[in-house]
C-alpha cells in the first residue's frame, strides 16, 4: 500500500518531467449539470495521458543497476507509451506486451517513443503470462500498469494540483479501470474531507460487481467503447477503492459519447470516451451532485 507521503516524494520526482496540467471550466456544462465542475485536464499531460506521472515515478524510482537492465509492462496503449516515455527519458530499454485489437493509433504511439511491441491474445492471462516470460529473459522490472506502488503514488499527484488550484471541493470523479489512478486519488485524499466517487462504463463493471459482492471478480468479459477501462481492478486497487471510495457509478457507452461530445462543444478538446465517463456520470445523476463543487480527471486525450 501506499501513503500520502509516497505521493508528496512522488510529486517531487516526476516535476522535472511531468506537467501541472490546467484545470478548466465552463459555463454552459455548470448550467447542464447543475454543480460546478473544474476539469483537471490530464488529456495534455505528456503523451495525452494521466499515465505519464506514475510511469516516470516508476522508472526514476529504480537504482543503478536495475534500470540498466530495462522496464516491461503489459498495456492496451497509454501506460505503455508512458512508460516507454519515461524509459527512453532515463536512457534504458522498454519492452511492452500489447494484446490483439488494441486501438493502432495508441500501438503507433508506443512505437513512436521506442517501445519494443510483443502482441499476444487478448486476455489478462495471455498479458501475464507473456510479461512474465520476458522478464525471465531480460531481467527487466515490471511495472505494472496499476498495481506497481511506484505508479499509483504517481497517478495520485494530478489531484494534489487539483486541490492547490481549486480549494474547497466536496467531491473528486475518477475513471476505473485497473484503478491505478483511483487508489493514487484516494490515499491523496485520505487526509482531507473531500469525498470520492469512481466510475465505470456498464459494460467493464467488474468494480461494482465487486463491491456487491465484497471479493474481486475476474471473469466478466468487458464489451464497452472505454478501451482504456477494460482492465479488472487490481488487488491493492480493490483494497483502497473498499476503503476510501464512498461509490462506484456506471454509465452507458451512449452516455460517454454524449459527454465526449460536450466536452468538445464546451471546452474545445478531444478526449477519450474513457476520460468522458466523469462527465457522463454528473449528468446522469444530477440530484446526488446538485450544487457541488466538483473536480473530474479527464484522464486522457488519445482518441
Amino acid at each position: 500500500m501506499i501513503t500520502p507521503s509516497d505521493i508528496l516524494a512522488a510529486a517531487e520526482r516526476i516535476a522535472p518531467y511531468a506537467l501541472n496540467t490546467p484545470v478548466k471550466t465552463s459555463a454552459a456544462l455548470d448550467a447542464l449539470s447543475g454543480a460546478e465542475l473544474f476539469f483537471k485536464c490530464e488529456n495534455l499531460q505528456v503523451g495525452g495521458a494521466f499515465k505519464f506521472r506514475g510511469a516516470v515515478n516508476a522508472v526514476f524510482s529504480l537504482d543503478d543497476a536495475a534500470a540498466a537492465k530495462g522496464v516491461v509492462t503489459h498495456s492496451s496503449g497509454n501506460h505503455g507509451a508512458a512508460l516507454a516515455r519515461a524509459a527512453k527519458l532515463r536512457g534504458i530499454p522498454a519492452q511492452v506486451v500489447v494484446p490483439e485489437g488494441a486501438v493502432q493509433s495508441k500501438v503507433d504511439a508506443m512505437l513512436a517513443v521506442g517501445a519494443v511491441i510483443h502482441r499476444c491474445a487478448p486476455t489478462q492471462a495471455a498479458r501475464e503470462a507473456m510479461t512474465r516470460a520476458l522478464i525471465a529473459e531480460t531481467g527487466a522490472t515490471l511495472v505494472h500498469p496499476y498495481e506497481d506502488a511506484r505508479v499509483m503514488a504517481g497517478q495520485g499527484t494530478a489531484v494534489l494540483e487539483l486541490l492547490a488550484d481549486v480549494p474547497h471541493l466536496d467531491a473528486v470523479m475518477v475513471p476505473v479501470g485497473g484503478g491505478g489512478l483511483i487508489a493514487g486519488t484516494a490515499v491523496a485524499l485520505s487526509t482531507t474531507d473531500v469525498a470520492l466517487y469512481g466510475v465505470e462504463p456498464e459494460g467493464a463493471a467488474d468494480t461494482v460487481v465487486s463491491l456487491l459482492a465484497n471479493e474481486r471478480i475476474t471473469h466478466l468479459v468487458p464489451d464497452t467503447l472505454c478501451d482504456g477501462l477494460r482492465a479488472v481492478v487490481g488487488v491493492p486497487n480493490f483494497a483502497l477503492i473498499s476503503e476510501y471510495v464512498l461509490q462506484v457509478l456506471t454509465v452507458s457507452d451512449a452516455q460517454c459519447l454524449a459527454a465526449q461530445d460536450l466536452v468538445r462543444e464546451h471546452l474545445a478538446m478531444v478526449i477519450e470516451p474513457s476520460s468522458a465517463t466523469v462527465l457522463a456520470a454528473v449528468l446522469a445523476n444530477p440530484a446526488l451532485f446538485k450544487g457541488q463543487r466538483l473536480g473530474l480527471i479527464i484522464t486522457g486525450g488519445n482518441v
